[in-house]
């Protein structure tokens, strides 16, 4: 039970950054009000989460970081499919820097340096967050899982009030057919770079929130969390 509260309050923390945006976009708040009101309060309840946890649940902290870690480092892949589908002209704008003129409500006074730095964090501070959702619900033993974790996020970012806003339709065809297929190139990479990454940091760790409902026992729900896998049990929070 404690490791099910735990695994969840951690996800709802993280699950504030991705969420405000396309919640702005539909109209039911402002960004800047709601990075305020929400996603800084979570950042800061998170970090205190990973501080606190090291005690007595150090894998919980350790997930936290290097989920995080992970997250934000692959990131840059899906940078680099976006920006070569915005040079062939796939995708409408740089959707980081409209990220940061809300975020810091200068939407009629144009983009700024602060803006720009403000919206290239949050971006990458929502791949931290999905590292982190990644890691604790799916695990890092199948690196595969990545990719198919990334693709369920590009189709959720396609049929978001985000891609509605930007006014370029569903699936944002009304601006060309290359923009659905930029948007799931980038989020595959992603998610292979993601699945790797997370790997590399963390090890093969379980799904602890899967495992747990499924009622895995815990005896430290740690480095010694025991597990029922396909009817033999294994040591180490590891299949």
């Amino acid at each position: 039970m404690k490791t099910i509260f735990l695994t969840l309050f951690t996800l709802a923390l993280v699950a504030v950054g991705p969420l405000i945006f396309p919640i702005a976009q539909s109209g039911h708040g402002n960004l800047a009000t709601l990075a305020s009101n929400a996603l800084l309060p979570s950042i800061v309840f998170l970090v205190a989460v990973a501080v606190f946890a090291r005690r007595g649940e150090a894998w919980l902290s350790r997930t936290i970081v290097r989920g995080a870690l992970a997250g934000a480092i692959a990131t840059v892949a899906l940078e680099i499919v976006r920006l070569a589908g915005f040079h062939f002209g796939y995708m409408p704008g740089n959707l980081p820097r409209l990220m940061g003129v809300l975020l810091l409500d200068r939407f009629a006074q144009g983009p700024s340096l602060a803006s720009d730095i403000a919206g290239w964090a949050y971006h990458f501070w929502n791949g931290a967050c999905f590292g982190i959702i990644y890691s604790l619900v799916l695990g890092t033993r199948r690196r595969w899982a990545g990719m198919i974790f990334g693709l369920a996020i590009g189709l959720g970012f396609l049929v978001s009030p985000v891609v509605i806003s930007l006014g370029v339709g569903y699936f944002g065809l009304e601006y060309s057919y290359g923009f659905p297929i930029t948007v799931l190139l980038a989020h595959l990479a992603f998610g292979g770079a993601l699945g790797v990454l997370s790997y590399a940091f963390l090890g093969p760790q379980i799904d602890r929130l899967i495992s747990a409902l499924r009622g895995g026992q815990c005896s430290t729900c740690g480095d010694m969390q025991t597990v029922k896998a396909g009817g033999s049990l294994t040591k180490s929070g590891q299949y």
